[in-house]
């Protein structure tokens, strides 16, 4: 196995803090980036690296680039992991918590992808793993924002995909079911939040007490499958496009895929039922 020079944001907790401490495990260089670096204390012990990092702040993903060039002269892999959901109705979210989620999930993603691309292109070599979710390719009853953020991060990882592969640099989709984090309650804490005193608030308490219930039954995969899921594309010869782990993720595609639209839409409702 080669060992390689790891760039993972959102390394603080869930899915992030999971891959980072596997990786580093498995003798990588791992930088783990995130606001909460005394989150990341334990990566040391395998030769990891917390440093602070802000996504939504240029001057923090500048030094946080450079520390890791300059440390290491190149960045094999960067790994997209930061994000986070705010669920509410449409009509509801107001505007400047839509562009924050866009900012943090979209955004902030693709400026630290051109930060670190031209040193990979001088490399011809490297690697960006884009955190994306099934719901990239589906909606959820009153996931709009977030949803709208993970398709775009499919249609820029494509794009990518197709604009790097002159340059020898591979981009890979993770595609994660639900996983069972502290993200799912937060999200439903949006909701319920957002709905109040609104003609979406019975539902939307409905729908949240259902997403607190699901986050705290078994149903749910672990972290840690997503992050076996990245380190297989880390470590993959050829890595594939698209990683889909948690469960019932290729499942649920399918189902989104083969049914008519108004059907799939039925089904979504009956969650906030």
């Amino acid at each position: 196995m080669n060992k390689k020079v790891i760039l993972v944001t959102g390394a603080s907790s869930g899915i992030g803090y999971d891959a980072a401490l596997e990786l580093a495990r498995q003798g990588h260089k791992v930088y783990g980036a995130a606001r909460r670096v005394e989150k990341m204390e334990p990566l040391k012990e395998f030769g990891g690296v917390p440093i602070k990092m802000d996504v939504t702040d240029e001057e923090s993903m500048q030094a946080g680039v450079k520390q890791v060039l300059e440390a290491e002269g190149h960045i094999d892999v960067l790994i997209n992991n930061a994000g986070y959901g705010y669920f509410g109705a449409i009509e509801n979210v107001p505007m400047e918590e839509a562009k924050r989620q866009l900012d943090v999930n979209l955004f902030g993603l693709a400026r630290l992808i051109q930060l670190v691309l031209p040193s990979m292109r001088e490399r011809k070599s490297g690697r960006i793993i884009n955190v994306s979710s099934v719901v990239g390719k589906s909606v959820l009853l009153f996931g709009g924002w977030y949803c709208v953020s993970k398709y775009a991060v499919e249609a820029l990882s494509d794009a990518l995909r197709i604009e790097l592969k002159p340059f020898g640099i591979d981009v890979c989709i993770i595609e994660p079911s639900g996983i069972k984090t502290e993200w799912g309650h937060i999200a439903a804490d949006h909701l319920a939040e957002s709905s109040k005193g609104t003609p979406y608030e019975k539902t939307g308490e409905k729908m949240a007490k259902t997403m607190h219930w699901g986050f705290n039954t078994n149903y749910l995969s672990s972290p840690d499958c997503v992050a076996k899921a990245i380190k297989r594309a880390v470590n993959a010869r050829r890595p594939r496009t698209r990683y889909r782990p948690g469960m019932g993720a290729n499942t649920m595609l399918f189902f989104h895929t083969i049914l008519p639209s108004r059907w799939w839409d039925a089904i979504v409702r009956v969650l906030g039922k």
